[in-house]
Formats: C-alpha cells, structure tokens, sequence
C-alpha cells in the first residue's frame, strides 16, 4: 500500500475492484466505513455480486481480465471531461517531456514499436525521451557512490545521462501528455462497454464519480487484491490504476493513493525478503550471470544519476557485509561472485519449476509453508511433475496435498519413487517474531504457547538445515564450498538462534561496536556497516535494549496521533523510515503548500518544513555541519532518477497499458488486433493446453470465501469452520443453469483441457449474463480451498482447470479468467 488501513478513513471516494475487502481484508473495510459514515462514496467493481459490493453505494459487474479496458475508458473520460488535477500532472510527472519520434503502436497488429521477433521482447529505443543537453563530464550527482579503488583513489564513471526535452504547455504532439491521450482515444464508453460487459450508464457513473476526486480538495483511493494482479498483464493492471492515481492527483495524498490488500497476513514481509526470484531483500536486483558479471559491473547499471538510489552501492555492499560479514572485503567484492547468480532468463519461478522437475533438471524440492499440488496453476501437470522428484521435504503445520501428493486421485502411488519428508512447523503463536500488514507496518507479534510435540518454527528449521550443512562440508569438503563455508551465521543468543539477533541483522549497524543504526542515510559503501534490510533501517534501533522488542519501534503501542489523520506514528513501525504514506511530497503544490489544509501531511511555512508524516523527499542536507532546509521543488517521487510519476514508462511488456484479451477469452480483442499480450509467459508449453472458445464457451473465475484460507489446509481441519462452508460449489448465473437444466445443489462437472472436476451448483443472481461485442457471454465462479487433504472437508482441485501461463514481470499465473464448459454431473 502507497498508504496504510487506518488512512482509508480519509478518503472521499473509494474504489474497490478485484477485491473482496468486506469478506477478505475486514480490517481495511473497518476504516472505510469510518469515511463512509462521514459522506465518503464507495464503488466496487467486481464480476460477482459480493458482501462488499452489498455495501457499496455503486456496483458495476465486469467480465474478467478487462480491467485495463475498464482503466484505459477511465483515462480517456477523466481528460475529455477535464478531471486530471492539471497542476499535479505538469508538475509531478512526466506527462510535459518529449518522446523519442519512432515511437509507435499499431492498432491493427496491437504491437509498440521495438519488436523483435527473435527475441521475442521490446527493445526499449524508441521509448525513451528526446534529450538536448549532456551531464558536464566531471559532474557527479549529488549524493552519488564515488567507487574506490585499493588506493583509495576515488573515482566516478559517468552515466552519461541527458537532460530530457519538456513542453509544459503540452500541446507538443510528441509529448507523453499528447500521446497518452492520443493512445486511449479508441477507449470510449461504447466500446469499453462492449468489453467488459458494464452497460454504458453505469460506465459513466463510475467514471464521473471516481473522477471527482481529481479536485485538488478531494482524494480518492484504489484498493484492489488478486482479482487484478492474476492476469498475464498484472503488472499492467497495477501500472494502470496508478496512471489514473496520476492524472487524478491522488498519489502521496492522505485518503489517496493505490492500496494493494495482501493476500496473507505478512505476505508484505516475504516480498520485502527478498522472496521475488529477481529481488535481494529489499527490493534491489538479484545479480543474474550475463548482465552483472562482477559487482562493478552491478554498481554501474543499478546505481542511478539521480533521485535517492544514487545511494544503492551503500545499500548493496552493506547487505553483502551482512551475508558474509568479515570474509567480504574490498579486495574480493565484498563476496559478490559466492552469490548464486540467475540465468539470463530468470526462469525459475513457481511455474516453470515443474516444467524443470518434469525434465528430470530438479531433483529435490524444499516446500516451506506452501502447497503447490493444490494451489499452483495447473496442479494436475505440478502433481505429474512432482512425481518424478527424487525427493521432497514439506515444512507446515498439518499434512497439505504437496506433502501427500501422491495419493492425488490422477497418480498412481505404485509408479512413484519420490521420498517425502515431512516436518512440522510451529503455528503463528507458537514463535516470536515480526509480522509486515499491508500497510508497511511492523510489528513485533510475541510467542503465547510453546510449539506443539515436535514442531519447530521455521527459522529454527532452517537454522538446523544450514548448520549440518555447513558440518558436513566443512567434515567432507563438497562442490562450490566458498558459498557455504564464507557465509556469516551468527545469529545465536544462548546458544540458539533467536528472532531478535536476526532482527538486529535486518535493521543494520556500524560493524565496529555494532552500534545499531536509526536510518538507512547512515549506511555506507567502504564495508563499514553492515545491513540485510535496507528499507527496515530504524525498526530495531534501541542500542540500549537490543534484546526486548517492546522498548524497540517495532513493538511501540502508542496511541498519539499528530495531525489527526489516523497516522498513529507511535503504533509500530512503517517501512521506510516510519513513512505512513509513501510520495507524500504530491501532498502538497510546487511551492510547498498542501492541495488540501485538512489533510496536511507536509508543508512548507517558508523557511521550513512542518510535516506531520515522515517526509518522502530531501527536506533537509547538512551545511557546514547542520541540517539546514531544502526549499520546495517538483522533486515528488525521489525513488525514480528522475524524480517524478510515471504515465509512460520502460517496461517489459508495454509502454502503456494496453487491452489484451485472456489466455482464454470468449471473445475477440475489440481494440486491437492482437488477442494475448506478446510478452505473455509459458504460453508456448505444451502442458497449458490451451482451450478454445467453441470448445469450452463459459467464462470462470476463482475466489475466496470468508470462511475458507487460502488452499484449505488450515482451515479444512476446523470443524466450526466446514460447518459454516462444508462443500466445494460453483455459482451459476440464472440465465446459464436454465440453459443446461442445472438447479441449486446438483451436483455438476466443470471442464477443461487441463482437468476435470465435481462441484456442487449454486445458483445465483450475484454472477450476471454479461453482453460482450454483441453477443452473452456466461460467467461462473470457482472458490478454491479444497483438496483429499483434509479429515472434516474434501473436494476436488479447482486449480487443475487453471491454466499455468503468466505475468512476465512477476510471473503470476492467470487464475483469474480462462475458459472450462460445465454440465450436470
């Protein structure tokens, strides 16, 4: 979240769309209602009629995976209206600079300029922006890495950055204003109403009311969840929400921003560890072999010329101390090359991991916490998969589907030789520890009762693991030992590892003394402080009780509330910096003065800031010894080199988010000639065996249910719980259930290519019909936490039906909307 749950309660209009936050995330629907007492608006879009949508002031349905047509509509009706916050938009993004001349899209092949076809991917030259003028070369960025050699001769290699050409006026046809407009022109309400199946009026309902909010006085926010990040074009689809955050003025507003709900209590926390096959812990590049041969090389291409990640060699370097602490030093790159580095197609994601078991290249497999033989896409082809393991160790609380895989009604146990072993894991208040919410916010969550029998918690697991591995090279030598042997693992406080010492690790220190450090501008580059976290910098930073978490930030109860905006500075701890809401500069014009004095988060009084949040900007530098403040400037998203909001950006996929159909879709792409995006993952192997739409005609989508978590295998042991949802079942829209004869409670068969499965029917009128480029389009829904792993509640694998293609920036599979028929059973 670009805010936190409690800052909802400042917003004038929400928008929830691909989210059930009243059933899934009740803690944020909390503080919305707290707006929504005080006159607040709210509209959910949603393919389902849902409890959220039940409270809703507005609800539109939508048919699946058309959520970029839905946005790209928004854009186009916000500028023809004249809603963009016009201020905010010349001022703080990059909508007045000028693009390159080559750059295109051509409607009718539905691609941008820039492919190739032998790569299969978009070379980003014409992309870029037109520039006129050349960083002197004995200039380095303020505040930038002066790399030094043995010597200790500093030295600074140049970017060679250019200064880019603007139109502020922007009515230059070839400024980013002109062509975003231009772009989304084909985006008008018939059409958009075509696609996504929302009638014309309630479009424009949704459209004017939302768009109000780019009043400087008002703010709007976005909250979305899984129903628009499980699409080929997730990314996208994120990207699109925040471009209309853009034009509205909404980003870095308090009762602003673009608010993802995670989808497990510290799902935010297993991101910011680094558990993203691209990320280190903290968001920074994962070397790969063939663009970061070395770790000048890394510090050349990741260390920008502005903005605050001229300061990523600090952060880099630092982390590297802490992995290896006293065997990295200067001379051999602080241990850069006993890094494991990724393939140069990074292609070791959760999906292509059974396409690598399936040829034999995996041969063991650690599942911690997960249960991919009931939640991956496609799990009938992940089951085959696992089948041909040599072995598999499953940590978790109970036995899931992964760990007894083979008793999968597909596979025959007879034919399988993979030895699992499984081991169980502590419960949530079985361990200490932090927790990371949507928000940002840390926490520290304190043990209640020891672990049961022979549980363990995971970090006590894994601590096992590295010590006898560590034993047994150290014993009988092995492959590549530098790694093992070089690592720092110092994490033990009476004579076991402890939470709190790893905590001390993340937060970061001064390696002499380890002095714990208060901010993240302390870290530095000549291996003198070490830090596994950079962005938790501050959390744990009491030098005076390094061992009791409740006198740390991250265990602060307190209840004040500076400025009366629902901040709660002094309730735990929000990465970065204890920041509640993040680009929160935009909160205020270019000279400093708040768009709205009511919800003043930062403000310059003329020779000084007086904020009541933590300022997401430079506000201050030190002058001859003291901090002395830095006067207000158009610098508002000091994260990019650049410093400001994005509406077109270099990405892998699109410039600018574009409408692509599904995978699977029921209907052709009405706004271009392209059906699926070109960069769309796995499509080309044969395990997804692609459905078409004379085949299986009926359009699904998958859900949670409140009384349900995640695959089941939790809450499927509970018996109040499968009282309260005992069965597998399939909403059925009216219209389609008088179609195939099917009536409440029969039992039906929903299939696909890739499975086959029995559920239970519910019909309802809380899935519509839809009417899509002319023609009905069916919609059901498929919630999916059953599985054979359970003693109370059993049902067959939704996920099977799944098709296992995906995102090419963050590789998430499309749940979300493919194609299967149903019948009764």
């Amino acid at each position: 979240m670009t805010g936190h749950y409690c800052d909802l309660s400042n917003s004038d209009v929400f928008l929830t769309i691909g989210s059930n936050n009243v059933e899934c995330h009740p803690v944020s629907a909390k503080w919305v209602q707290k707006a929504h007492d005080k006159g607040a608006t709210w509209i959910v879009v949603d393919p389902r009629f849902t409890r959220t949508a039940a409270c809703a002031d507005i609800y539109s349905p939508i048919r699946a995976g058309t959520d970029i047509a839905f946005f790209g509509g928004m854009a186009k009706y916000i500028l023809d209206n004249d809603l963009w916050q016009k201020e905010y938009v010349r001022n703080y993004t990059n909508a007045a600079y000028l693009l390159d001349p080559g750059f295109d899209f051509d409607v009718k092949t539905g691609m941008f300029s820039g492919w190739n076809e032998q790569t299969k991917s978009y070379e980003f030259s014409t992309w870029g922006y037109q520039v006129d003028e050349t960083i002197p070369a004995d200039a380095s960025p303020t505040g930038a890495f002066a790399w030094t050699t043995e010597d200790g001769v500093p030295e600074f290699t140049p970017p060679g950055n250019k200064v880019p050409k603007k139109d502020m006026s922007l009515e230059d046809p070839q400024c980013i204003f002109q062509i975003f407009k231009k772009h989304y022109e084909r985006y008008d309400l018939d059409t958009v109403s075509a696609v996504c199946g929302i009638s014309v009026e309630t479009l424009e309902l949704v459209y004017k009311t939302f768009g109000s909010t780019g009043a400087p006085d008002k703010a709007g926010t976005i909250m979305y969840a899984l129903g628009q990040t499980q699409h080929h074009y997730g990314v996208q689809n994120t990207r699109a929400m925040g471009v209309i955050q853009l034009l509205l003025g909404n980003i870095g507003l308090a009762g602003g921003g673009l608010n993802a709900l995670r989808g497990e209590p510290n799902v935010q926390g297993s991101t910011d560890m680094g558990l993203l096959v691209h990320n280190t812990p903290g968001y920074l590049a994962w070397p790969t072999v063939a663009k970061y041969p070395n770790l000048r090389t890394w510090l050349d291409l990741e260390t920008s010329s502005g903005g605050f990640y001229t300061n990523k060699p600090k952060l880099f370097i630092s982390q590297l101390k802490e992995w290896f602490g006293s065997n990295a030093t200067l001379q051999n790159d602080y241990g850069y090359d006993w890094l494991p580095k990724l393939g140069s197609d990074n292609d070791v994601t959760t999906m292509s991991t059974f396409e690598l078991m399936n040829t034999g290249f995996i041969k063991g497999y650690f599942l911690w916490g997960q249960n991919p033989a009931q939640s991956t896409a496609n799990t009938k082809f992940a089951r085959e998969a696992m089948s041909k393991l040599d072995w598999m160790v499953a940590i978790d609380i109970v036995e899931t589907e992964t760990a007894s895989f083979w008793r999968a009604p597909d596979l025959d146990p007879a034919t399988i030789d993979t030895e699992v072993f499984l081991l169980p894991a502590a419960l949530p208040f079985e361990k200490a520890g932090t927790v990371v919410n949507s928000g940002r916010w840390l926490q520290w969550r304190y043990k209640a009762v020891e672990p049961f029998d022979q549980a363990k918690p995971d970090l006590e697991i894994c601590d096992l693991l590295w010590k006898e591995i560590v034993k047994l090279y150290k014993d009988e030598g092995g492959a590549n030992p530098e790694p093992i042997l070089n690592i720092k693992w110092d994490y033990d406080i009476d004579g076991k590892i402890d939470p709190r010492a790893v905590a001390q690790a993340l937060n970061g220190y001064v390696i002499e003394g380890k002095k714990l450090l208060t901010t993240f501008g302390d870290l530095k580059a000549d291996g003198s402080t070490a830090s596994a976290m950079w962005i938790y910098a501050g959390f744990y930073a009491n030098n005076d009780a390094p061992l009791d978490p409740s006198e740390q930030k991250v265990g602060a109860r307190g209840r004040e509330d500076k400025g009366g905006l629902a901040l709660f500075q002094q309730w735990s701890w929000a990465w970065p910096l204890n920041r509640r809401v993040l680009y929160n500069r935009a909160s205020a014009d270019v000279d400093g003065k708040p768009w709205d004095s009511s919800r003043s988060l930062v403000n310059w009084t003329g020779d000084a800031w007086d904020n009541n949040d933590v300022a997401d900007f430079v506000a201050s530098r030190v002058v001859d010894g003291a901090p002395t403040p830095v006067a207000p400037n158009n610098n508002a998203f000091f994260m990019n080199w650049d410093q400001i909001g994005r509406l077109m950006i270099h990405s892998l996929d699109m410039p600018v988010p574009e409408h692509y159909e599904p995978f699977e879709s029921p209907t052709d792409n009405a706004l271009n000639g392209r059906e699926n995006s070109p960069m769309i993952r796995f499509a080309d192997k044969e395990s997804v065996k692609k459905g078409t739409r004379e085949e299986y005609p009926i359009a699904v989508t998958t859900y949670s249910v409140v009384e349900h978590w995640q695959s089941g295998s939790q809450t499927r042991h509970c018996p109040a719980l499968v009282e309260a949802m005992p069965h597998q079942f399939v909403e059925v829209p009216e219209k389609l259930a008088e179609e195939r004869g099917i009536k409440n409670g029969d039992l039906c068969r929903v299939f696909n290519n890739r499975g086959s499965i029995h559920v239970h029917a519910f019909v309802t009128p809380r899935l519509h019909t839809l009417l899509i480029n002319g023609k009905e389009v069916h919609q059901i829904g498929l919630p999916h936490h059953w599985g054979w792993a359970s003693m109370y509640s059993t049902g067959d694998v939704v996920n099977d039906l799944a098709p296992n293609v995906g995102d090419p920036g963050s590789y998430i599979p499309e749940y979300k909307a493919f194609l299967v028929d149903i019948e009764k059973a």
